[in-house]
């Protein structure tokens, strides 16, 4: 149980935007929304993945902070891309004690930095039976990226309390939403702006992840190309508001160009995952992050993939007050803060 004084927020700084939830205890052992926030960044503050201006991002933050009203200091945020290595391993049965004392050495054959540029995280999972080892899930971050991202948020004058990753947080919060249970083979895949998080779960049990490098700004890069136009402008058609002078037929043409794209990457993944494991099959996805409704995009999924493609509810089984919170709002911004959701929920459970 957290005290009072120890609660925190869950803070997702992405690409294009930073968002912060802040959580309370509900009825019937659920959540209750109590801050929902989002502040746009500028382009270019943020390329991929690595924060090229910190000041704009502690503003942002500081700004939400000041129209919610949140009291606490204390954040809980995420980190992605390709600075962050998940793996799972198998090593010899060994002890916990044994086990923290050669991580660093098993570690090393996995990770393709030095080992003394990453800091190093893992969990035991389960011993494999007749094999004589166990299942380790290996978290590897580089210490430059964690500094970066530590940095911008004690600028801000805040304290991040838990660092996670965003796939953990993904499935963090469809694992309280959905109550996913059974064998069913389910794809989460949140698209940003330059990164994609896709992981790959039965149940709620984490089978495969990976950062894929595709996202929304690939429509807006094709469509102020391909049209001649302001990314600005690019950024509108996307949004499917129209604009003088432009052929539908022609933004339709490019918009499913890009979807191919992410689908064909989509599909290197999934190439990938069914020949290092025993499963062979994807039974659903569901799409989150700010490009997931981008137009055409979930049908073509679906279409190509042959399953059932939908969008997440980030508020599934989180309730708001709604003289607080507009319904139609929430749902627009639901899928973009799956990860945030996911986030504090963990401030919520997490005994620290």
């Amino acid at each position: 149980m957290l005290f009072k004084s120890k609660q925190l927020v869950g803070l997702d700084i992405g690409s294009t935007s930073v968002k912060i939830v802040g959580l309370k205890p509900g009825k019937k052992n659920e959540y209750e929304l109590q801050h929902l926030g989002l502040e746009n960044l500028a382009p270019d503050t943020i390329v991929d993945g690595a924060i090229m201006a910190k000041l704009p991002v502690a503003e942002a933050i500081n700004r939400i902070y000041n129209t919610q009203g949140i009291k606490t200091n204390n954040v809980a945020t995420s980190i992605s891309g390709h600075s962050v290595i998940v793996k799972k391993i198998n090593l010899p049965a060994q002890s916990p004690e044994e086990l923290s004392e050669s991580i660093m050495w098993e570690a090393e054959q996995y990770i393709p930095f030095d080992i003394s540029d990453v800091n190093i995280d893992y969990e035991i999972l389960k011993s494999v039976p007749g094999t004589g080892t166990i299942e380790v899930l290996l978290v590897a971050v580089k210490k430059e990226k964690i500094s970066d991202h530590v940095s911008v948020i004690n600028l801000a004058g805040k304290t991040p309390v838990l660092l996670d990753v965003d796939a953990f947080a993904l499935l963090r919060s469809y694992s309280y939403n959905y109550q996913p249970s059974g064998q069913s083979i389910t794809a989460l895949l949140n698209i940003g702006a330059s990164l994609s998080n896709l992981c790959i779960v039965k149940g709620t049990e984490l089978l495969f992840t990976r950062d894929i490098s595709v996202g929304g700004n690939q429509y807006s890069d094709f469509i102020q190309k391909g049209l001649g136009i302001s990314f600005e402008d690019a950024e509108k058609v996307k949004r499917n508001q129209p604009l003088p002078g432009i052929e539908e037929s022609e933004v339709q043409r490019i918009m499913s160009s890009v979807s191919e794209i992410i689908q064909l990457e989509i599909q290197k993944t999934f190439d990938f995952f069914k020949a290092t494991t025993t499963t062979d099959r994807i039974d659903r996805m569901i799409l989150s992050g700010g490009t997931s409704r981008v137009r055409g995009l979930s049908e073509h999924l679906s279409q190509k993939f042959e399953v059932p493609v939908e969008i997440f509810n980030a508020f599934k089984r989180v309730s708001y007050p709604p003289q607080k919170f507009d319904s139609s709002f929430i749902n627009e911004i639901s899928p973009r803060v799956a990860i945030t959701v996911g986030l504090a929920i963990r401030g919520m459970e997490e005994k620290w």
